[in-house]
């Protein structure tokens, strides 16, 4: 199978607070909100919204309640910025918009620079720069292994 990452699908409460909240962080959004999932361009990738429940649905699965769901949920999704003034600027405009800091940007032991928040529905994201990579048009350029 390709290790082609297209689509991550986040599972919301409010549709239209959710694509309020990522629309005022700057991004570009697609497609028809009526519909019930709305799309998100990234440098890469789409993140699409869909209902918390009709996600769960489509997987065969049973939601936990919302209200129930750890701040920790075994994933988290990052944002890798050019340079640690960027991970600054983009941590003011999360708390501007409605994001919850979880915790906040600083140096790590490897080396970066780094923090994550939690969008309306606790969906963790991490913000960091990393020295040792280099970011072209918001991708991500990690070296050889």
């Amino acid at each position: 199978m390709p290790a082609n990452f297209t689509i991550v699908t986040l599972g919301v409460a409010d549709l239209d607070r959710s694509a309020r909240f990522y629309r005022d962080l700057g991004w570009e959004q697609r497609g028809d909100q009526a519909e019930g999932i709305t799309w998100f361009r990234t440098s890469g990738s789409w993140v699409g919204l869909y209902g918390y429940d009709a996600l769960a649905e489509d997987a065969a699965t049973e939601p936990v309640p919302a209200d129930e769901l750890p701040t920790y949920r075994g994933v988290t999704l990052a944002l890798n910025l050019a340079s640690e003034a960027a991970v600054d600027l983009a941590f003011a405009r999360v708390q501007e918009v409605g994001g919850t800091i979880v915790k906040p940007a600083a140096r790590t032991d490897w080396g970066g620079y780094s923090g994550y928040f939690a969008d309306p529905d606790g969906h963790l994201w991490e913000i960091a720069h990393n020295p040792y990579w280099t970011v072209v048009d918001g991708r991500v350029d990690i070296g050889a292994t």
